[in-house]
């Protein structure tokens, strides 16, 4: 199975035996509950949504989380859901990610601590017309970590040091895949059982603007959303699911042209973390249509169906600004979108789910920009 990016020498080979895997997945048993592996984006505190989604998908005992694969706050939430599925099964799971968000809320300055104006609706949440939001970030484009943070303190840590067991993601049922990106080569690290720790999540949801580089065997780490939100490949590689749950936070498209330099910026890493992606879905659907076309065969290559939960159309409010807004009235409005975009998901393709794909990787992602 090609994937979008092959495996550089930065980042976790396949296992022995693991292209047997990649070639001849296992035959299902009709009695057993349905595997399924999830892909989870990152984004600030957006990833509250996710949190919804998993919630949501908990209650669904004829499917099984086989693997997950995630970056910076997808990361997060991955590592919280397998430490809760390890000590508690899936109701353990449910209250482990309560409990993270709910910590996270109260900690306020995982991100910075900068409430929200009075307003109506999710884009109440913004935070560009927040005179302290707008000093803050003029004093972030002014000062480096390393100046402002000498001691380099990170407010995440003792919030997932409180949620995250390691040797629960090493030993657990979940099989994890945490996704870095190595500062001095730019290439993606993807961090799995055999060295997922504290510092690797860390590394994985480090914004170099906010952080001090994540230092690992001697290699510094920023987010691993530059080079894969999340990364694909290790789904593909190592686990013998054939159906992958997209849980997409990040907006492919924004209307109108961005002209302020904060909107220039935001756009541009709006379109820098959802490169990776797009290149690895480019090369699922090139694979898939030699599939479908008999060039290669389903039985020797993952004929893999995608699905996807979003809710484009209500986190449209959401300017990139609410990705540091940490407030628990956002975050649990967050999850109850998460919730309801689920349940919407299932209602319309539960049905799909070991059987084919539900999602258009030509129409989601590989769509030409229109001509005027």
């Amino acid at each position: 199975m090609a994937t979008a990016r092959a495996p550089s020498p930065s980042d976790r080979r396949p296992a022995a035996g693991a292209s047997d895997r990649l070639r001849r997945p296992g035959r299902r048993d009709p009695e057993a509950p349905l595997a399924i592996d999830l892909a989870l984006q990152g984004g600030g505190s957006h990833g509250a949504f996710t949190w919804g989604v998993l919630d949501r998908l908990l209650d669904e005992p004829d499917l099984r989380f086989a693997g997950v694969s995630g970056t910076s706050a997808g990361a997060l939430n991955a590592a919280v859901l397998a430490t809760g599925l390890a000590e508690g099964g899936r109701a353990g799971a449910q209250a482990a990610l309560r409990a993270f968000w709910l910590d996270v809320a109260a900690q306020g300055a995982c991100f910075g601590r900068w409430p929200s104006l009075p307003g109506a609706g999710l884009g109440a949440f913004n935070l560009d017309q927040n005179p302290f939001f707008a000093l803050g970030q003029l004093f972030l484009r002014s000062f480096s970590p390393y100046q402002f943070n000498p001691g380099g303190a990170n407010a995440l840590r003792p919030v997932l040091q409180r949620h995250v067991r390691p040797a629960a993601l090493k030993t657990g049922p979940l099989a994890l895949f945490v996704t870095a990106t190595a500062v001095r080569s730019g290439q993606p690290r993807v961090f799995t059982r055999d060295d997922l720790s504290i510092d690797a999540l860390l590394a994985s949801a480090c914004l170099p603007q906010l952080f001090r580089a994540v230092e690992i065997d001697g290699e510094p780490y920023w987010d691993g959303g530059y080079t894969g939100n999340p990364a694909i490949w290790p789904l593909i590689y190592e686990t013998e699911a054939l159906d992958i749950v997209l849980v997409k936070i990040n907006p492919l498209q924004r209307p109108g042209q961005p002209e302020t330099p904060e909107e220039i910026a935001d756009r541009v890493n709006e379109i820098t973390f959802n490169a990776g992606l797009i290149g690895e879905m480019r090369a699922i659907h090139f694979v898939q249509r030699l599939i479908q076309q008999g060039l290669l065969s389903p039985g020797e290559y993952k004929d893999l169906r995608l699905h996807m939960v979003a809710d484009d159309e209500g986190l449209a409010p959401l300017n990139p600004s609410s990705k540091l807004n940490t407030e628990r009235g956002f975050l649990e409005a967050l999850r109850d979108q998460g919730q309801v975009a689920a349940e919407r998901f299932l209602a319309a393709h539960r049905q799909d789910l070991g059987q084919r794909s539900s999602l258009d990787l030509q129409q989601t992602f590989l769509r030409p920009a229109p001509r005027r």
